[in-house]
């Protein structure tokens, strides 16, 4: 594809220059124009990838020209040229949108380095609008995102599972998706009617676990003032989801494995087993086979678990869908914190794309809803989140938290740690408040002023 730069400059040598030398170094075209007033009919009426302006020029100067761009074309990139003892102007363009600047006289190798970086800005802003369009005009695989060759075949696979009452293992790194896996096999299949009951098996002790599965009979513990029935007869005709499974011990999952093979429980206290009705999901984060070897997970169990698997795919491993997946996040959160929807800048979505996401489309999520707190303009800057998290006494950006009042810069900050540190705690606790609250040292309702304060809903780390 030819890309086309339009070179603004009063100068007739110097757009001629310009033409003969960047048009065969950059496979481009290159379109002039001596003035800002021609330069504008020439913005609305061209297809343009870049605009080089020069900032001293005859009526309309650059930075009047480009105040004008930003308003026509707000996503034209565009880098002013200037003389050396202009700098502070250019400094001044910097923070009025351009997106480099460079001085005269300039040596052709480095111009052209900069100019195929800023070219390379517009390609990658090019692709995350038209995949902002394709994103909201996409139907969502069961609220999973993905067009990767990746992804389609874990589709495949759940349409599969879905049509077979078979049980379904689904593994994969944390915050891949496998909740949402789980919701999609059972949304598709024959139970889809009724009930899906989730269950976090490492969040409750191992006891209290076994009575909240299985139910119990009146009397069998102290408070037991009456007969309950456990979460399997909750999800009677339906599915029951088994988040984390790999979690439990195998004195537990000697208990378990009687369920998958009679299809039966024994409620605690009770003397006698009753049928149960369900299909059954388990998902673990954990390797399965390292833990059969050191004994820490029955064989026989596993082979139980695992008739059907699906095996979720980190985001490092289909990084084409990154793009796509960002974008419906950030229309998801918009939505929910009531504010306007936003897009990645350039610089950001490429960082995005290079990043590994350790924590996957999760840690993509806290990302996204940082910027979307954070961010003063309709565009998500790298300047707007942290990816290493604001820690407690570290003030992250201290030239822009400078140019604020106290009371805000303190506020921002505040902002920014209680987003990073009750984020990282409702993560590890699956957006348990309880559990976060004990592990923070704080009570229950105090955690959820501070996270009403701040916008912060546990929804997103479940």
């Amino acid at each position: 594809m030819i890309r086309t730069i339009l070179v603004v400059d009063d100068e007739i040598d110097m757009q001629q220059l310009l033409k003969r030398s960047l048009e065969p170094a950059l496979n481009c075209r290159v379109e002039t124009a001596s003035s800002g007033e021609k330069a504008l009919g020439m913005i609305s009426n061209t297809n343009l990838d870049l605009a080089l302006v020069d900032i001293k020029m005859p009526g309309m100067d650059g930075l009047e020209l480009l105040e004008l761009i930003k308003r026509e074309s707000p996503d034209l990139t565009v880098i002013i040229m200037t003389a050396f003892g202009s700098i502070d102007l250019a400094v001044e363009a910097m923070r009025n949108g351009a997106y480099d600047f460079i001085t005269k006289p300039f040596d052709h190798s480095a111009l052209v380095l900069r100019l195929e970086k800023a070219l390379e800005r517009s390609d990658l802003l090019r692709e995350n609008l038209r995949l902002q369009k394709e994103c909201s005009n996409i139907h969502a695989f069961q609220d999973l995102v993905g067009k990767s060759t990746r992804m389609k075949k874990v589709y495949e696979i759940i349409q599969t599972s879905a049509k077979t009452d078979l049980t379904v293992l689904i593994t994969g790194e944390t915050g891949t998706g496998k909740d949402l896996t789980a919701r999609a096999v059972h949304a598709l299949s024959n139970r889809s009617r009724g009930p899906f009951v989730a269950v976090n098996c490492p969040s409750l002790p191992e006891s209290i676990l076994e009575s909240e599965l299985f139910g119990y009979k009146k009397g069998a513990f102290t408070h037991a003032t009456q007969n309950r029935d456990g979460l399997f007869q909750e999800a009677r005709k339906g599915t029951i989801f088994l988040d984390e499974i790999g979690d439990i011990s195998p004195a537990f999952q000697t208990k378990l494995l009687r369920v998958f093979q009679e299809k039966e429980i024994k409620p605690v206290g009770d003397a006698r087993s009753i049928k149960i009705d369900v299909r059954i999901i388990a998902s673990t984060n954990q390797n399965l086979a390292g833990k059969i070897s050191k004994k820490e997970f029955r064989e026989d169990f596993y082979h139980r678990l695992s008739v059907l698997t699906i095996e979720l795919p980190p985001l490092r491993e289909h990084p084409e869908d990154i793009p796509l997946i960002a974008n419906h996040l950030l229309e998801k959160h918009s939505a929910q914190l009531n504010k306007p929807v936003k897009r990645l800048s350039p610089e950001l979505m490429e960082l995005f794309l290079k990043r590994p996401w350790t924590g996957n489309v999760r840690e993509m999520e806290n990302v996204i809803i940082q910027g979307i707190l954070f961010s003063s303009s309709d565009e998500i800057k790298p300047g707007d989140v942290d990816f290493n998290k604001v820690l407690p006494g570290k003030v992250r950006d201290s030239q822009s938290l400078h140019q604020l009042t106290y009371k805000k810069a303190k506020e921002q900050t505040l902002q920014r740690f209680n987003a990073a540190y009750i984020g990282d705690l409702l993560t590890a606790s699956n957006g348990n408040v309880t559990r976060a609250a004990r592990a923070c040292g704080l009570e229950r309702q105090a955690l959820q002023q501070i996270m009403r304060r701040y916008q912060i809903s546990a929804d997103n780390f479940r």
